[in-house]
Parts: C-alpha cells; sequence; structure tokens
C-alpha cells in the first residue's frame, strides 16, 4: 500500500493511506509509531498528533492478522517556542471572554513557533490569524462562539481608496461585496498559517440567534466560521467546524491552500450553512473531510456580477478527494455565483450519501462572459441514497430577479456580455445506488447550450420507495421521480457503458441535443 505524507508540523502529521478506498480505508489498520502502537487507522486520510518537534519517525501499518502493510519514514519541523495561551491569562472555563488573551498570544508568536490552546472551553468573538504563525487548538480544547452580533467588528464591502482609483473589499455575502461581521477565525492577508489540532470550533448558532431571519442582513450579513482573505499557503488539519452562523470556511481571493482530515458538521435544517466554498481561489486541496449538513456540502464560488465583472479572478486548480458528504443539498457545488468562472476542478475518490445532488451546476443568465464552467471532472465516486446524481441548471431561479422572464425564459435570447457559458464535464466510474428523483438531469441555455458532457463507466439504480421532488430549482419544472436522462440544450453528450436501473418512463430525453454518442 502506498503512504502518501500530506501535511506536516512540528507537532502533526497526516497522510493518505492509498488502500484503493474512498473515504474510509478497505480495511482497518494498526498504526505503530517508531515500532509502538499509536492506535488504528480506518480513513484513507488520517492524521498523528503530539508529535515532538524536530523528530525522525517511522509509521508502520499492520493489518489485523499482523501482516505488514506499509512504512513511512518522515521528520517533524522544528519549532523555537510554544506559547501556551493559559499562561498568558486566557480562562478556558468556558465562561470568560479569552479572545484578547489568545489574541495576545498570536500576535506575539514568534516565526517558526506554536500557540497553543490547550484543553477547556474558550469563549471568544473574532480571533485573526497572523503570517508565519502554527495554531494548534488541542484535543478537549473548544472554541465557543459569542452570538451577541453587538460584539463582532463589522467589514464593510468597498472601502474606497484615497485617490477613487481604486477600492479594498473586507465584506462579502454570496457573492457581492457587502458587509459582514468578522469570522469566528479570520486571516485576512496572511501567508504561512498551518491551524491544526484535535480540537472544536463550536459557532454555537441556533434558531434563536445567528438563525433566526438568517437572510436579513442586522448590522451586518453573518459571520463565517473560517474566513480567509487575500490569503496565500494556508493549511487546515484535523479540527471539527460545527452550528455555523453561516458558510463554515470561505476562502476568498486566496490561493494555495490545504484542508485535510476535517469535521463540518450543522443540522440538515440549519440556513445556508454550506460546508466550505473556495470563491476566486486558486490551487486548493480539500482531502479527507466529513460534511454533514444543511446546504451545499462543497460550493465552487468566483463572484456574482460585479466582483467578477471586476476582478476576472476564476477559481481553478481545484481538487477534491477521499471526501465523505453527507445530508446537503449539493454534494460538490460550482455556483450559483460564479462570475468569474470555474476552471480545472477534479473531484475524485468520495462517497455522497443522503444529498439532494451530487454534481450539482448553478448558473443563470446575467452571470456574465467571464463566467466559462471548464475542464470540470468527477471520477471515482460512490454515491447512495443522492436525489438526483448529476444536475446542471442554466436557469438556476436564484437574486431578485430570478424569475423573471429574462432569467427563466426556454426562448433563446442573443449572445452578449451577460450570457455564461457551460463548457467540457466529463463523469467516469461513478456508481450512484437507491436514487430517487433523476438519474441525470442537464438544462443548458438554448442560445449557449452546453458544449460537451462524457460519462463512462456510470451505473445508477432507483430506490423502490422512490421520492418525488424536483431535480433542479427553476420554474417549469415539476416533481418527477425515477427518471432517466434528461438533457436540454447540450451540443455533444457521450455516452459510453452508462446504465440506468428502475427509471419510469422513456430512459432518454433529449431536446436541442445536436449530437449523442452512446455505447
Amino acid at each position: 500500500m502506498e503512504i502518501r505524507l500530506i501535511m506536516i508540523t512540528a507537532r502533526s502529521a497526516t497522510f493518505e493511506l492509498n488502500d484503493g478506498g474512498t473515504y474510509e480505508t478497505k480495511e482497518k489498520y494498526r498504526m505503530l509509531l517508531n515500532e509502538e502502537e499509536c492506535g488504528t487507522a480506518e480513513t484513507v486520510i488520517t492524521s498523528l498528533f503530539n508529535l515532538k518537534p524536530d523528530t525522525e519517525y517511522v509509521l508502520g501499518l499492520k493489518k489485523e492478522d499482523g501482516t505488514e502493510a506499509g512504512s513511512l519514514s518522515f521528520r517533524t519541523e522544528e519549532e523555537f517556542v510554544t506559547i501556551n495561551v493559559k499562561e498568558l491569562g486566557a480562562a478556558g472555563d468556558g465562561l470568560s471572554d479569552d479572545t484578547g488573551f489568545i489574541q495576545a498570544a498570536i500576535m506575539a508568536c514568534p516565526p517558526q513557533s506554536r500557540v497553543l490552546i490547550p484543553k477547556g472551553k474558550y469563549k471568544i468573538t473574532s480571533v485573526f490569524l497572523k503570517s508565519g504563525i502554527n495554531l494548534e487548538i488541542a484535543g478537549g480544547a473548544e472554541l465557543l462562539a459569542e452570538t451577541d452580533r453587538n460584539r463582532f467588528a463589522r467589514f464593510p464591502g468597498r472601502i474606497e481608496s484615497y485617490d477613487e482609483n481604486d477600492e479594498f473589499h473586507l465584506g462579502t455575502w454570496e457573492g457581492n461585496p457587502l458587509p459582514m461581521f468578522a469570522g469566528i477565525i479570520s486571516g485576512i492577508g496572511v501567508s504561512d498559517v498551518k491551524l491544526y489540532g484535535e480540537g472544536i470550533v463550536n459557532g454555537c448558532s441556533s434558531e434563536e440567534n445567528w438563525w433566526h431571519n438568517p437572510k436579513v442582513m442586522r448590522g451586518a450579513f453573518r459571520p463565517r466560521m473560517l474566513f480567509l482573505n487575500k490569503c496565500k499557503r494556508i493549511q487546515v488539519q484535523g479540527l471539527t467546524f460545527f452550528n455555523s452562523p453561516a458558510w463554515v470556511i470561505h476562502p476568498f481571493f486566496s490561493d494555495d491552500l490545504l484542508f485535510a482530515n476535517l469535521k463540518v458538521r450543522n443540522p440538515q435544517k440549519s440556513p445556508n450553512t454550506d460546508g466550505l466554498d473556495p470563491e476566486s481561489c486558486k490551487n486548493v486541496e480539500i482531502t479527507g473531510v466529513h460534511f454533514s449538513l444543511g446546504d451545499d456540502c462543497i460550493a465552487v464560488k468566483s463572484g456574482k456580477v460585479y466582483m467578477g465583472r471586476k476582478y476576472k479572478t476564476p477559481s481553478e486548480n481545484i481538487h477534491v478527494s477521499h471526501c465523505l458528504m453527507e445530508n446537503g443539498h449539493g454534494a460538490v457545488t460550482v455556483g450559483s455565483e460564479i462570475g468569474a468562472g470555474v476552471r480545472s476542478m477534479l473531484v475524485e475518490k468520495c462517497r455522497f450519501s443522503h444529498t439532494d445532488r451530487g454534481l450539482r451546476i448553478k448558473t443563470r443568465r446575467g452571470r456574465g462572459e467571464d463566467s466559462v464552467l471548464d475542464e470540470i471532472v468527477f471520477r471515482d465516486i460512490e454515491m447512495d441514497h443522492v436525489m438526483t446524481p448529476f444536475a446542471a441548471n442554466a436557469f438556476y431561479f436564484c437574486d431578485p430577479d430570478g424569475k423573471t422572464e429574462y432569467v427563466q425564459s426556454r426562448e433563446a435570447f442573443p449572445v452578449d456580455e451577460k450570457t455564461p457559458a457551460l463548457k467540457h464535464f466529463r463523469f467516469e466510474n461513478i456508481r450512484a445506488v437507491n436514487c430517487h428523483v433523476a438519474a441525470i438531469f442537464f438544462e443548458g441555455l438554448p442560445e449557449q447550450k452546453i458544449e460537451k458532457i462524457e460519462m463512462k463507466n456510470c451505473f445508477i439504480s432507483f430506490a423502490e420507495d422512490a421520492k418525488k421532488d424536483v431535480p433542479i430549482m427553476s420554474d417549469g419544472i415539476e416533481p418527477c421521480s425515477k427518471k432517466g436522462i434528461h438533457a436540454v440544450n447540450v451540443k455533444r453528450l457521450i455516452l459510453e457503458n452508462v446504465v440506468i436501473e428502475g427509471a419510469v418512463g422513456e430512459a432518454l430525453e433529449l431536446t436541442g441535443v445536436e449530437e449523442l454518442i452512446r455505447n
């Protein structure tokens, strides 16, 4: 078995145990560190904590019958000092406000050093990261977020420069430059940060506070749990995030990011609690994350209209692997705020369970000519009880004008600077069982059809007691159950070894498909 080092700090390490599993490994393994037992491994992305700095280790794996499964040598990073937040005055009692003490530790931390938040409960508002630090939230430590919005800093959406030629963006809400409260953990223009540990970040949200009238801006829009604005080389490992006020992890115009071996959890009915939403980001690795929440698990974005047109910064080179997505609206979503497009996205070796949709493309007229979605690949995916495994919707009825004739008309409009483009999508080696609504539901624009969809080695079957619902969110779409392939306005549709079992009625419904290749 191949063992690959994913992330290393002075105190922890994360590995990929590649035995052919998706989220879980195919077998359970005993782990030995320098020949001493140190626990078991059951997930492909696995972490070790409580290591010593600048130390040589050998990780060995054994199967349950005692046979060797693989090994890897590695060395932890050096560490100058550790600053323990309790030594600076943090109480960790869950009652006192520890924000200032934790912030003092971060600001005082020298390079190549660690800020340690040890076991305890720490009540905080917003904590701000600093470049070049390691911040460890240790096992048994829990950050408890304040819910009084009057105690949070308000980030304006746009701050005009002194010479009125430029602007600075702090706040953002659903793709627009709008006021927002500072994140529970915020990074603004920082680089080379490692945020890790076995601890918990608890947003403490409920219908009594942040989730009450969630779409209404009261002072500012709801904060994210982890907000990264114009950051570079940020690595996040091991932590659990739950009960978020809004989107959980939101990287914004940030590059070279790693999110590994995390747990992201919100109640199924919590509003707009997307798990991880990279927006206008480049080179993002998301691996070994367990999502269970009330909205899209991963949603890749690039601004709505203003930000997309002004900055023309797509999200690109996004890699998602070995993740488990549960209970969300979409397992992996592209859009709907994609004014600058999404390019080169690979999702592989993941498991989707009880989500409304597997792949979910959301766009509409008005997103603009820079909104190009291209080279999006899904492969080696397992799905179970996903309502509609594949959905592409060019008539998504978001925004105040979402149900106007301009957005919802199925008649062809002129192609102009407001017309988005859906280009090349590829799906390979995907097995989806116990589906409910539709196997495949694609609707492109009549004036700008989806250019090419390739599907190879895909098996889809329906649950016996399949539920009835709408496969995509747009006007004129009737609820259905056990629908096969519905494709509208696709230039080239290539189906190779695509098997659908249990569809009711005509299995293949095509309108405006220029070329169908079926093997």
